[in-house]
């Protein structure tokens, strides 16, 4: 697996832990919005409970007088206002209007809706059945707690009979379906003292000038069957926003942690890469101290029997009386020899061990330099180079650099054909890094070979020593560079060396 599909993996990696981590955020504070608006719902039933135990603890045989549940319903709605957040309270008939209310009376007025619980920014609205009342298939309801106005409601509104009668809370008697059951009547629709199995009417007295329908009607009117409770958000929206707030620092730490992961170990790859060059560049320099004491006595021991043999040759050529076949075997052995002594000294260049020394130095400038030295190799093929990019520094042995570029331009050269084109560029490729090519127009380099390309006396030239590209990969490697042939589109080839650290 090499670096850029190791950096996606990883990538991807991070960024599928970062959202997993997101994902588990959401969860969680969507799981903590539950869990708050479930203890809202919790409390307004606690309430229900409790209403429901004071309604049935101060009604007698079904019934409850108006005159004494508001101050109880005012007082314990005051006592859960201090403990919880209890706005208004509403107890309901089965019709849905509100009975008796106590607490913010405007709220309940925009608070009756056919939910039975609703959400807004400030508040919540709950609407419960009161415990105990159950509703029949048929509508109707059962076991109900009748709420009687008091004797103010009624001075005008109905014939009554003089106030020196003791007020009675002895409600009438009700029937097994829970209705009040009201003593028989008499023709004019009011019913007589005599007919109530007590002797009397157990009615109020300020109610008994009503009519049978008319007391029906009252008392189906104030049964109670529901209540609708409005409960403040404060605490609710309080505990929502403190838990987002940490659901968003975790993300933000996760999204660093993510991020610092990534960091850290795209430079540990870089500093392990980097590593492995100069572990191979220092291999191969113990090598090549080795090599090079051999090349030092080969040199020494067939460079003077080939200078021997080159000045022997140009004495015969020179000779007088010397026949033109004697000349020219003489040319042949000068021009053999001088490419065994080129060899030579390709070998010798090769096998040096290369010791860097960093200065601030120009690849453009240097690459001018190079491209003015063969200008006679340029102008003989009619060529057009050209030296493109950003003019940069980089740290780099300047006469290295010069002798990668020499070889890379005149490989170029010898590539390409009449009228061809080289191209050179130096630019930024990163923070603090640079990168070079050397791009031609002529055949390329197969795939099978850009690798192979750099090994010792490979070569596709008829004329090359198959040590110059060598050479240049092992300056690189000293530098802790890399190179690499790729293809030129749309033909030709691209010789790129990167990693270089740019000087400041």
């Amino acid at each position: 697996m090499n670096r850029a599909n190791k950096e996606a993996w990883v990538g991807t990696l991070l960024l599928s832990v970062w959202l997993l981590v997101l994902v588990w955020q959401f969860t969680e504070h969507r799981r903590v919005v539950s869990d708050a608006q479930s203890d809202l719902r919790s409390r307004a039933h606690d309430i229900d409970g409790g209403l429901s135990a004071v309604t049935r603890a101060f009604s007698f045989r079904g019934t409850l007088f108006e005159d004494r549940l508001d101050p109880v319903l005012n007082q314990l709605t005051n006592a859960l206002v201090s403990t919880d957040p209890l706005l208004a309270v509403g107890l309901l008939n089965n019709d849905g209007d509100i009975v008796v209310d106590a607490g913010d009376t405007n709220l309940l007025a925009h608070a009756l809706t056919t939910e039975t619980e609703r959400w807004t920014d400030e508040n919540v609205t709950f609407v419960l059945t009161i415990e105990g009342v159950s509703v029949n298939p048929e509508g109707t309801t059962n076991n109900p707690t009748v709420v009687l106005p008091s004797m103010h409601g009624f001075t005008n509104d109905f014939p009554h009979e003089p106030r020196n009668f003791p007020p009675t809370n002895f409600p009438p008697p009700t029937n097994a379906a829970g209705q009040i059951e009201l003593p028989p009547s008499g023709d004019d629709g009011h019913p007589h003292d005599g007919d109530h199995p007590h002797g009397r009417d157990r009615r109020p007295p300020w109610m008994r000038g009503m009519t049978d329908a008319e007391f029906h009607a009252l008392a189906a009117k104030r049964e109670l069957h529901g209540l609708v409770l409005v409960m403040s958000t404060e605490n609710f929206r309080a505990v929502v926003t403190r838990d987002w707030w940490l659901r968003a620092v975790i993300a933000f730490f996760a999204s660093i942690s993510a991020l610092g992961a990534g960091l850290a170990w795209r430079n540990t790859a870089r500093t392990a890469e980097l590593q492995i060059r100069l572990v191979r560049a220092s291999e191969q320099n113990s090598h090549l101290k080795e090599l090079n004491l051999a090349a030092a006595g080969l040199a020494h021991e067939t460079r003077n029997p080939l200078n021997i043999i080159r000045g022997q040759a140009q004495m015969l050529a020179r000779a007088a009386g010397a026949s033109a076949d004697a000349q020219e075997k003489s040319r042949i052995i000068i021009g053999e020899t001088d490419k065994v002594t080129a060899q030579l000294t390709e070998f010798i260049n090769y096998s040096r061990p290369r010791e860097v020394r960093r200065t601030r130095v120009s690849p453009a400038a240097i690459a001018s330099e190079v491209i003015r030295t063969l200008g006679y190799d340029i102008e003989e093929k009619k060529l057009k180079v050209d030296a493109v990019g950003e003019n940069i520094f980089v740290e780099a042995d300047e006469q290295l650099l010069r002798q990668v570029l020499f070889n890379l331009i005149l490989n170029a050269i010898q590539a390409v054909g009449e009228n061809g084109r080289i191209q050179f560029s130096a630019a930024n490729a990163g923070k603090n890094e640079a990168v070079i090519e050397i791009r031609d127009d002529g055949p390329g380099v197969p795939p099978e070979n850009r690798l192979e390309i750099f090994k010792p006396y490979f070569t596709t030239h008829q004329k090359g020593t198959g040590l110059g590209l060598a050479i240049v990969q092992q300056i690189v490697f000293a530098h802790g560079w890399e190179i690499e042939c790729v293809a030129n589109e749309p033909r030709g080839a691209v010789f790129r060396i990167s990693h270089l650290k740019v000087a400041i």
